[in-house]
């Protein structure tokens, strides 16, 4: 029959091979229902899991009770081009790795063979898909709970906040409390890659799915509530990207905390623990720690004697892991240049094409505690991991061969 009907013949080949990805998958890893992915900002491994003195929590107790990768690394600089990655498998272009401030479209000029979009822009276009329309396709379900997110409706609404396609990006630094807004606003888009994917936001769905993280309590208080995936971000003070995490005068997050490692850490002991407490984690679930890139270089500010105009100037090394493609919109080394007024100018130099090593932890009823791999990944490898868990086909750079997927090094035997 399966010489006479190419059409059945091509069917039962395109099922063997369904078949054999799931089992490939579930040869790797355990029965996981509930992913929580928690994302930082901005710190090296050298700092957070070694030297810090900001975060016992995170460096000390939360290893203990699950496994620490050493070996983790960013796929980019600076942060949004890594958040991208972690649920589309894009690499960067040269407007995500800048963060975006101009909130544009995506100009698509073709997609090759490894999944990549080229182009130049931000939002990408509707057949450009993420892991949230693989979950959908498969039954699941998925939310990205977001800290402060829509405390200013004049900036961002509750659920589903972006700016208005092809305009600038307010949300590009944390607004203080004061009248009418007691709480401030330190919600980022640039940290919320679901909002800037067409796929998402031009469809209703996204003001369910895209929600404050006030919701995240009511959702974990059973198994039918939670999702099936969720992505968590906290604020730009609790994620550690504002403030020095010491609270000294001039040096903290708007709003007076201290920022940093310290409020990280703050946030984990708040919300770690409600995660690990919930049915659906101690059913079946998996809880991962990370961030989205290495820490810069202490900023140098030179002055012009002359123009009396200050640059302030940065680097990052870039590096990468686990044979990481570049990808076809950027190239290395590059500068890139932020003018903050009409007298200073920042200057940010990135050397290679990586996000440098940052480190994961996680936890899971399926890992052993005080597991330590010195595996290498990356935010691909996260993507593929996820994908592996809920039997999914790999997008982007997720489906590189090579690539290494969370397997007994994190679960075991």
């Amino acid at each position: 029959m399966g010489i006479r009907n190419g059409k059945i013949s091509a069917l039962a080949l395109c099922l063997a091979a369904a078949i054999a990805f799931a089992a490939s998958a579930s040869n790797q890893t355990p029965p996981i229902r509930h992913v929580f992915l928690i994302v930082l900002e901005n710190k090296n491994y050298a700092d957070t899991f070694a030297t810090s003195t900001q975060d016992p929590y995170l460096q000390k107790t939360l290893p203990q009770r699950g496994v620490l990768l050493t070996q983790y690394y960013g796929t980019g600089h600076s942060s949004l081009d890594n958040y991208i990655s972690m649920i589309s498998g894009q690499a960067s272009t040269l407007a995500t790795e800048a963060d975006c401030e101009e909130f544009t479209d995506f100009a698509l000029k073709d997609i090759d063979g490894e999944g990549q979009a080229v182009g130049t822009g931000c939002v990408y276009p509707a057949q450009i898909k993420t892991l949230s329309a693989q979950l959908e396709s498969a039954g699941l379900t998925w939310k990205a709970y977001m800290e402060d997110m829509g405390n200013d409706p004049a900036r961002e609404n509750r659920t589903c906040g972006h700016p208005v396609v092809n305009t600038k990006d307010q949300t590009q630094a944390a607004e203080a409390p004061r009248e009418g807004l007691p709480a401030g606003d330190q919600y980022a888009v640039r940290h919320n890659p679901f909002m800037y994917f067409h796929s998402i936001i031009d469809h209703p769905s996204c003001a369910r799915n895209v929600v404050n993280l006030s919701a995240l309590t009511q959702d974990l208080r059973s198994v039918r509530t939670t999702p099936n995936f969720a992505f968590i971000t906290p604020n730009l003070c609790n994620d550690g990207h504002d403030g020095d995490g010491t609270g000294a005068a001039g040096k903290g997050c708007v709003d007076g905390k201290p920022g940093g490692l310290t409020s990280s850490d703050a946030f984990l002991r708040t919300w770690v623990p409600r995660i690990l407490n919930s049915p659906a984690y101690k059913e079946s679930g998996l809880l991962i720690i990370t961030f989205d890139e290495g820490d810069f270089s202490p900023p140098e500010a030179t002055t012009d004697p002359v123009t009396g105009k200050t640059t302030i100037t940065t680097h990052a090394a870039g590096e990468h892991c686990c044979a990481q493609r570049i990808g076809p919109n950027v190239t290395r080394p590059v500068i890139q240049t932020f003018v903050e007024s009409p007298t200073v100018t920042y200057l940010v130099k990135i050397q290679g094409y990586g996000g440098d090593r940052i480190g994961a932890v996680l936890l899971s009823p399926f890992i052993h505690p005080g597991t330590v791999s010195d595996t290498p990944y990356n935010h691909y490898s996260l993507l593929r991991s996820i994908e592996d868990i809920f039997r999914l086909s790999h997008l982007g750079y997720a489906g590189q061969a090579d690539l290494a997927t969370f397997g007994k090094d994190v679960f075991g035997d």
